[in-house]
């Protein structure tokens, strides 16, 4: 699902078999269309999960609370926000037979988060790696040390078919594979410094929502 103001990703996964669902990374501006089609999919919306504190855009999570009641908000408790379930690192959240584990992949933010689908063929990255590029370091507790801990540490590990689902791209990419990311990416195929001076260089304009 995207979201064409703020070239957001958003994602819903569920069992076909119990109906359990999560909806990944929710944008206020499209909260109605993603509860239709909830609905129209017969599923029970269990989380309403955040990658992190997004600035270009605001979240759908409170709206979905009042649309679907049940559902509940997730984010990171690195975030400084306030959510009905706040995790971190090695938390599980289950819907049917699947699961996401949170990667504590902080850089772009302190309360970024990876999710993992359990058998690792998916993971859903946020702002931290997007596809060809990764998320700015500029602002919001960012620092591109830790990002570039965070992407190669947490995320470069998984198997290299895992597909890498981002928060954004602004290209019209829409997935990538860790292994085309590992030895394809512009900026996190270089080393540490390099990485470094190029994301303390790049001197953005701030989102528009800032």
């Amino acid at each position: 699902l995207f979201e064409a103001e703020s070239f957001t990703y958003t994602y819903l996964l569920a069992d076909a078999r119990t109906k359990e669902a999560v909806l990944i990374d929710p944008v206020l501006e499209t909260a109605q269309r993603d509860t239709t089609l909830v609905k129209q999919l017969g599923l029970n919306l269990l989380y309403a999960v955040n990658t992190h504190c997004h600035a270009d855009h605001i979240t759908g999570t409170g709206l979905l609370k009042q649309l679907l009641p049940g559902c509940q908000s997730v984010i990171s408790r690195d975030s400084g926000a306030s959510a009905d379930v706040l995790i971190g690192e090695g938390h599980t959240l289950r819907f049917g037979a699947f699961a996401l584990e949170a990667r504590s992949t902080p850089g772009h933010t302190d309360g970024c988060l990876t999710y993992v689908l359990n058998d690792q063929s998916m993971a859903f990255t946020g702002d931290a790696l997007l596809i060809r590029g990764c998320g700015r370091t500029d602002f919001q507790q960012g620092s591109p040390e830790s990002l570039y801990r965070s992407v190669h540490q947490k995320i470069f590990t998984l198997p290299g078919d895992c597909l890498v689902y981002p928060a954004h791209d602004y290209t019209g990419q829409t997935v990538s594979t860790v292994e085309e990311e590992r030895t394809q990416n512009p900026r996190l195929t270089l080393s540490l410094e390099a990485f470094v001076e190029l994301m303390s260089s790049l001197n953005l304009l701030k989102p528009k929502q800032i």
